[in-house]
């Protein structure tokens, strides 16, 4: 279930440009940032409509871009059980459903 989830969100965030594959690399880590950014923000009982500011409040090392992915993925982590969100690496399930993609 969590994968098929993952999927929808990795196409959703598909409206960025297509790159090369060292540059779709370099984008899904960027992207896989921002998911363990928020799922983090999740973890330390950060409210969801407080997210956004409080990633963005951490100077996030990604390009400003994504930090459109922010508003994308809140909901997805913020639905799951904390349980979920706490033993499972979603940053790494994330990357790898980009890549695959």
């Amino acid at each position: 279930m969590m994968i098929r989830v993952v999927l929808a969100g990795v196409l959703a965030l598909g409206a960025l440009p297509a790159v090369a594959q060292s540059e779709k690399e370099v984008s899904c880590g960027y992207q896989a940032d921002v998911v363990a950014a928020v799922r983090q923000a999740r973890l330390d009982r950060v409210r969801e409509r407080k997210v956004e500011e409080t990633v963005l409040a951490g100077n996030p090392a990604w390009p400003e871009q994504f930090n459109n992915a922010i508003p994308l993925v809140t909901p997805w982590i913020y639905e799951m059980p904390r349980k979920e969100v706490r033993d499972n690496d979603l940053a790494a399930v994330w990357r790898e459903a980009c890549l695959a993609q």
